[in-house]
């Protein structure tokens, strides 16, 4: 194709991209500028306050049990991707690996439950944490919000996949040398991975920490809510206090932000290399 009839396929597309940027980034800058609003600007119809306070943040922070959800909402996200980096990984490797009777049934089950909704879940999630096999009711504990999220489906299918093209000259000659088979997966086959477990934990992480409906039906004690749970309580019967959400809202972004802003090459280079493998 040549430049001249290329041009207008490429300001198309530009304007296209640029409207669909456009729908993301407006509905974020809106909701940064409202936590800078006085309650009785939200409703006007300007963009900027036009006097900015930081007020809401003082509230939220000193006022309310927002700094206790953060905490919570830290803590479980970060069970959560820590179990999913390291049983993930291992259960992909044994499934890229090893040979034993069962393999491909065992992970067509593991596939398939990647075909049941989670709202079908939530019923018998709840009754194992109620009544667990091994000690009292998980209610209202970091084990009973992270435990669903502990070992996926879909990180198990995405690892096998990137370790199936871990070599396996590379695997028999560290057997030669005497290196033991968890040695052979933490010690090779997890570095050679790295970009793949680190968008797995990624996404995972973000995952978790955007997790509304199961910590809202596992947790009733106000101190063990999650960030998202939790802000629903800035909106009462009396109406919602969207000045005090909208700053809750920006507050919850930030550790996304860092994440997406510090780790973005693992997030890119793990889409393309799991992409290629698939």
């Amino acid at each position: 194709m040549s430049r001249a009839a290329a041009w207008p396929y490429k300001t198309f597309s530009y304007l296209m991209l640029t409207l669909i940027g456009l729908t993301m980034i407006v509905p974020f800058a809106w909701m940064i500028a409202t936590s800078f609003k006085p309650a009785t600007e939200i409703l006007r119809p300007n963009f900027f306050p036009v006097a900015p306070t930081i007020a809401n943040y003082e509230t939220v922070l000193f006022d309310t049990a927002l700094p206790r959800w953060y905490w919570n909402s830290i803590v479980v996200a970060v069970m959560s991707t820590v179990s999913v980096a390291f049983f993930d990984s291992l259960a992909g490797y044994v499934f890229a690996k090893y040979q034993f009777p069962g393999k491909r049934i065992i992970f067509i089950l593991f596939l398939s439950s990647l075909m049941v909704p989670t709202e079908m879940l939530i019923i018998p999630w709840y009754i194992m944490s109620v009544h667990p096999i091994v000690g009292s009711s998980w209610v209202d504990t970091y084990w009973g919000i992270a435990f669903p999220g502990l070992i996926t489906a879909a990180g198990v299918f995405l690892m096998r996949q990137f370790m199936q093209g871990v070599p396996n000259e590379l695997l028999d000659a560290a057997r030669m040398d005497g290196v033991s088979e968890f040695g052979l997966f933490w010690r090779i086959a997890i570095p050679l991975a790295l970009p793949a477990v680190g968008a797995l934990c990624i996404f995972n992480f973000l995952g978790n920490w955007n997790a509304f409906i199961w910590p809202l039906i596992i947790t009733s004690a106000r101190d063990m809510m999650t960030l998202p749970v939790g802000i629903q309580f800035f909106s009462t019967e009396a109406g919602a206090d969207w000045h005090l959400i909208m700053t809750g809202a920006t507050l919850s972004v930030v550790p996304l932000l860092l994440i997406v802003i510090f780790f973005q090459r693992y997030i890119i280079d793990g889409i393309a290399l799991t992409g290629i493998k698939g």
